[in-house]
C-alpha cells in the first residue's frame, strides 16, 4: 500500500487521501492504523429473507349468541404486533362464514411457499367428539347439520396450513363456554355431541406449533380490560427481540396465570424441529467504518461531523469510544469524552476535537475508534482518521478558513442532498403486480452521501416492505446505499392505493419528509383467466364460459413478462381450451402442474376424465386428482372425494370419500356442496338419508350464488322435500339458476308454466323455456318439448316434435333417455326427411350420410347444437 507518493485509503467513505509521514515512527502508525482499519469492518453476507405470513381473527359481535368484548381489540394489538416482527399480516375482524372463506383463501395464496405460516384466532369456539371449531360470527347452530356448513373445523385450516408452508403456528384464544343451546352435530357419518367447556387437545404434524389460550377442556376469560388476559400478555411477550417462540409462550403463561390468579392456564403442543423467531433482530446499526477529518490545533473544540448511526430495526443506539484520540481532547457539549464512556448514538454528530496548541507541527496523523450498538445486541465499528494541523499563523489562518468553507458546503450538499432525495419520492405513484412476489420500487435517489438515511415513518397499511437481505417493519430505517433495493409486495386480495412514508436526514438537523404512494394491480391475465377457489390465485375468477376470446393474447403476454409464475401457464391453458386449441392448451397446463401450480394438476386429471384432447383414462385422472387434493386443493377435493365415495375407476372407500367432499364444501366449493345435498338427500352407500342435512349443503351453495344448488333447493322446494312446499320460493330460485346460466332450470321453470303451478298456465313461455333448455344442453327440456308438441294434436308440427326427439336423443349421453329413440321411431320417414333437410342447411359444414334416416337426423342434430355450443364445460 505504501509508496513513495502519498497512499490512499480505499475504506474512507469520501475516498480522500490520508497522507503517510516519513520516519519509522509515522510508518509504524500508520500500519496500526491501517490494521484497525480493516479489523473494524466486518463483513456480513446477505441471506434470502423468509415470507413469513400471519392471518389474525377477532370475532366479538356475534349476531345469535352473547357478543365477546375483547376479540375485535385484540386483533388490532396482535395485528401490529405481527407487523412489528415484519409478517405479511391479514386482519379481519367479525368473520361471517362466506367472509372467512374468501380471506382464508386469500391467505393461503399468500402462505403458498413460505416459511412460516400463522393463525391467531380470538373468538367463541368449541369442540365436538375431539374436533375443534372456530365459530363466524354468523352462526346459529340451530340444527343438527349447522356444524358442517356454518363453522370452521381447526383441523381443516390446519390441513391446509400444513400443504403451503413450511412451519405453521395456531395461537387460539377461543377456549370459552359452548353458547349454544343444542348439544348434537353431525360430524362425518355420526350425530355426536359438543363438548360445554374448551378446546380439545390437537395432535400437530411436524415442525407446527398448536398454543391455547387455556388447557384442554378448559375456559379462557374475556378480561376486564381493553385485551384478553392472553392476547394482552402475548402481544407485550411477543416484541421480545430474538426470542424463540417456546420461551415467548412460556413467558406468556406466566403472564396469563398470574393476571388470572391461576385459574387460566396457557398451553401448548409443539413439534417444531425448526426455531421460530417473530421479532428477528440480526441487522446491525450502518454506519461508514472509516472517515477522515482534518483538525486544527490551538483553536478551541472543532466538530468532527460525524454521521449519526442508522438503526435498521428501530429503537435506539449507544456508542461507545473504544479509542479516544491520542493528541487532543473528546468534547461532547463542553464536557470531555473519555475511552469507555458511552454516548447516545443522535448525540454522535456533535462531538468535537480540541487540540491544544503547538500540536501539528510538522503535521501529524491521529484517529478516534468508537462502537454503535443497538438494542438487539447488534453491533457495528466506526473510525475517524485525523490529519492535526498546526492552527497558528497565517498558514492556519488559511487553513481554517478552508475547512470552514469546506464545512459550509457540506452542510449545504447535504441538504441539497436530502431535499433531492425527497423530490424524487414526494407523491410519487407506483403500481405493483400483485401475486408475482416482491416487486422493486426503483426509487432512484440522486445521491450516494453515506450520511443519508432513511426512516419508514408511514409502514403501508396491507402488504411487506422489503430489502433484499431483510424485511422492513414500522420501525425499520436503511441507508441511501440500500434504497436502490426498496421492493414491496402487495397483499393478496387486496386492491386499495397503499401510503409509504419516509423521513430522509443526514443527521438530526437535516430532514424532510416524502412520501409516495404504491397501488396493488392485478394482470389482466388474471383478471381474464383466473379460475374460482384457485388457492393460488389472486382473484375470485371465472367460470369457463365466462372467458373472453382476448384471453389467450394477455395471458400469453403475463407467461411472457413472467416466466417464472405458474400461475399464468395455467391461466393461459385455460384461456386455450376456451378458444379451443386443446393441444396447446395441455401443454401449458403440464408446465403449471410441473413448475407446481396446484389446480392445474387437478386440471391434468380433468382433461383424462372428460377426454379433452387424449384418450379417456378414469385411472390417470383419479392419480391427478388424488395428487391435487393431497395439496389441499377443493376441485381436486371434491372430484377425488366422488371417484372414492362412487368407487369410480377405484376401490370404493365411502368414508374417505364423504371425508373429502366434506373438507372441499368447508372451502366454499359448491360443486361438494351439491354432492353432499345428492348423498343425503338420498342415502348413497351406507350413508343415512337426511334431509335437513341436504338442505343445510344446498342453501349453503344457494349463499355462494350457485346456479346448481339454487335449481337443486328449488326441486325441494316444489316437492316439499326437506322444507315445507314452496311453489313461489322454487319459482324465484329456478327464475335465479336461469339467469345465471343453468342448464336443467329453464326445464324446471317451464314445467311450472306448462302445469300451471305457482303461477297461471302459460304453454308458449313453457315452450320457449323448453326450448332454451335445449340449448343448453338438457336432453329432459328437449323431449318435453317435443311431447308438449305432440300434445297440441291436429294443430301439432310433425317436424317440430322430430326436431326436438332428435336433439333429445344428441344430448342423451349417459343413455338415461331410450324414450327419445322410441318415440322419434313412431314418425314416418317424409317428416323426418324434412326435418333432417332442415337441419343439414343449419350447419356450418357438411356431413356424410351415413347409418339410418334415424342415426342420420341424431347425428345432425348432435353437430348442430356442438357448434352452438363448442364446448362441453360451457354449464
Amino acid at each position: 500500500m505504501l509508496s513513495n507518493g502519498p497512499w490512499h485509503c480505499k475504506l474512507c467513505s469520501c475516498g480522500r487521501q490520508v497522507t503517510a509521514f516519513k520516519g519509522f515512527a509515522m510508518l509504524r502508525r500508520c500500519g496500526i492504523v491501517a490494521a484497525l482499519m480493516l479489523a473494524s469492518v466486518t463483513t456480513f453476507e446477505a441471506s434470502a429473507i423468509e415470507r413469513r405470513v400471519a392471518f389474525v381473527i377477532g370475532n366479538s359481535d356475534y349476531q345469535e349468541i352473547s357478543a365477546l368484548k375483547n376479540p375485535a381489540k385484540d386483533v388490532v394489538d396482535v395485528s401490529n404486533t405481527f407487523r412489528a416482527a415484519g409478517f405479511d399480516v391479514f386482519v379481519a375482524s367479525n368473520l361471517t362464514k362466506l367472509q372467512f372463506e374468501d380471506q382464508f383463501r386469500n391467505y393461503l395464496a399468500a402462505v403458498d411457499g413460505a416459511e412460516v405460516a400463522v393463525v391467531y384466532y380470538s373468538g367463541h369456539g368449541f369442540q365436538i367428539g375431539g374436533e375443534n371449531f372456530l365459530i363466524p360470527v354468523d352462526a346459529s347452530l340451530k340444527d343438527a347439520a349447522d356444524v358442517e356448513v356454518q363453522a370452521i373445523k381447526l383441523n381443516d385450516v390446519l390441513q391446509q396450513m400444513r400443504s403451503k408452508s413450511k412451519i405453521q403456528v395456531i395461537i387460539l384464544d377461543a377456549c370459552r363456554n359452548n353458547p349454544f343451546p343444542r348439544k348434537d352435530y353431525w360430524l362425518r357419518d355420526q350425530l355426536l355431541t359438543a363438548s360445554g367447556t374448551g378446546l380439545a387437545e390437537v395432535r400437530s404434524s411436524l415442525n407446527t406449533l398448536i398454543a391455547f389460550a387455556t388447557e384442554p377442556g378448559a375456559v379462557a376469560y374475556d378480561g376486564a380490560g381493553d385485551l384478553s388476559p392472553f392476547s394482552f400478555a402475548f402481544s407485550r411477550r411477543a416484541l421480545a427481540p430474538n426470542q424463540e417462540i417456546r420461551t415467548v409462550m412460556a413467558a406468556v403463561r406466566r403472564d396469563v396465570v398470574e393476571a388470572t390468579k391461576g385459574l387460566q392456564v396457557p398451553w401448548e403442543n409443539s413439534s417444531l424441529i425448526d426455531e421460530v423467531v417473530l421479532m428477528r433482530r440480526s441487522s446491525r446499526p450502518s454506519l461508514p467504518p472509516v472517515l477522515e477529518k482534518v483538525v486544527l490545533s490551538g483553536v478551541g473544540p472543532v466538530d468532527l461531523n460525524l454521521p449519526e448511526p442508522v438503526e435498521v430495526d428501530g429503537g435506539s443506539i449507544t456508542v461507545s469510544i473504544e479509542r479516544p484520540p491520542a493528541l487532543g481532547r473528546l468534547m461532547l457539549n463542553g464536557k470531555v469524552v473519555e475511552a469507555g464512556d458511552l454516548i447516545q448514538g443522535k448525540d454522535l454528530p456533535h462531538l468535537q476535537m480540541d487540540v491544544p496548541k503547538g500540536v501539528g507541527e510538522p503535521e501529524e496523523m491521529d484517529m478516534l475508534a468508537y462502537a454503535a450498538r443497538d438494542n438487539w445486541g447488534g453491533e457495528a465499528k466506526g473510525m475517524l482518521v485525523f490529519r492535526v494541523k498546526s492552527g497558528e499563523g497565517a498558514q492556519g489562518e488559511q487553513v481554517m478558513a478552508s475547512l470552514e468553507a469546506e464545512q459550509k458546503q457540506q452542510v449545504l450538499q447535504r441538504g441539497i442532498h436530502v431535499t433531492g432525495a425527497a423530490e424524487a419520492i414526494e407523491n410519487r405513484e407506483i403500481d405493483v403486480p400483485v401475486g408475482i412476489g416482491a416487486v422493486a420500487l426503483n426509487l432512484d435517489l440522486p445521491t450516494d452521501d453515506s450520511a443519508v438515511s432513511l426512516k419508514v415513518t408511514s409502514y403501508p397499511a396491507t402488504g411487506t416492505l422489503s430489502l433484499p437481505d431483510r424485511a422492513l417493519s414500522p420501525e425499520s430505517s436503511l441507508t441511501v446505499g440500500e434504497v436502490e433495493g426498496l421492493r414491496y409486495e402487495p397483499q393478496i386480495g387486496a386492491s386499495a392505493p397503499v401510503e409509504i412514508a419516509f423521513e430522509i436526514r443526514a443527521d438530526s438537523a437535516v430532514s424532510k419528509p416524502a412520501k409516495m404512494k404504491v397501488s396493488p394491480t392485478v394482470d389482466p391475465c388474471d383478471l381474464a383467466a383466473g379460475e374460482p377457489l384457485d388457492l393460488q390465485g389472486v382473484v375470485p375468477g371465472l367460470l369457463p364460459n365466462e372467458i373472453g376470446a382476448d384471453a389467450v393474447k394477455l395471458c400469453e403476454a403475463a407467461v411472457k413478462a413472467y416466466p417464472d409464475v405458474p400461475r399464468f401457464r395455467y391461466e393461459l391453458g385455460r384461456a386455450l381450451l376456451a378458444a379451443g386449441k386443446v393441444d396447446q392448451a395441455r401443454k401449458a397446463i403440464q408446465q403449471a402442474a410441473d413448475r407446481g401450480h396446484v389446480r392445474a394438476v387437478f386440471e391434468l386429471g380433468y382433461l383424462y376424465a372428460t377426454g379433452t384432447g387424449v384418450a379417456v383414462d378414469r385411472k390417470q385422472a383419479n392419480s391427478f386428482y388424488a395428487a391435487a387434493a393431497d395439496k389441499g386443493d377443493p376441485y381436486g377435493m371434491t372430484s377425488w372425494g366422488r371417484a372414492l365415495f362412487h368407487g369410480s375407476g377405484v376401490e370404493r372407500d365411502t368414508a374417505k370419500g364423504l371425508d373429502l367432499l366434506l373438507k372441499a364444501a368447508a372451502m366454499g366449493h359448491t360443486y361438494a356442496m351439491n354432492d353432499l345435498g345428492a348423498i343425503f338427500t338420498e342415502g348413497r352407500n351406507g350413508v343415512t338419508a337426511d334431509q335437513a342435512r341436504a338442505i343445510a349443503f344446498l342453501e349453503a351453495g344457494v349463499e355462494r350464488q350457485d346456479m346448481y344448488s339454487m335449481n337443486l333447493l328449488g326441486r325441494n322446494y316444489l316437492s316439499g322435500a326437506g322444507v315445507e312446499k314452496d311453489p313461489k320460493t322454487a319459482l324465484a330460485l329456478f327464475q335465479k339458476a336461469t339467469e345465471l346460466g343453468q342448464p336443467y332450470a329453464p326445464s324446471n321453470l317451464a314445467r311450472m308454466y306448462r302445469d300451471g303451478v305457482g303461477v297461471e298456465r302459460n304453454p308458449a313461455e313453457a315452450q320457449r323455456l323448453f326450448e332454451m333448455a335445449t340449448m343448453r344442453g338438457d336432453e329432459y327440456g328437449a323431449f318435453d318439448r317435443a311431447v308438449l308438441e305432440m300434445e297440441k294434436g291436429e294443430k301439432a308440427d310433425q317436424a317440430t316434435a322430430v326436431r326436438f326427439l332428435a336433439f333429445a336423443a344428441a344430448l342423451d349421453f349417459r343413455n338415461q333417455l331410450p324414450e327419445a329413440r322410441t318415440n322419434l321411431a313412431n314418425f314416418g320417414t317424409k317428416v323426418k326427411t324434412t326435418t333432417l333437410k332442415q337441419l343439414r342447411r343449419e350447419l356450418k359444414s357438411k356431413i356424410p350420410a351415413s347409418g339410418s334416416l334415424d342415426d342420420q337426423l341424431v347425428g345432425a342434430a348432435r353437430r348442430v347444437w356442438e357448434e352452438a355450443n363448442p364446448r362441453r364445460d360451457v354449464f
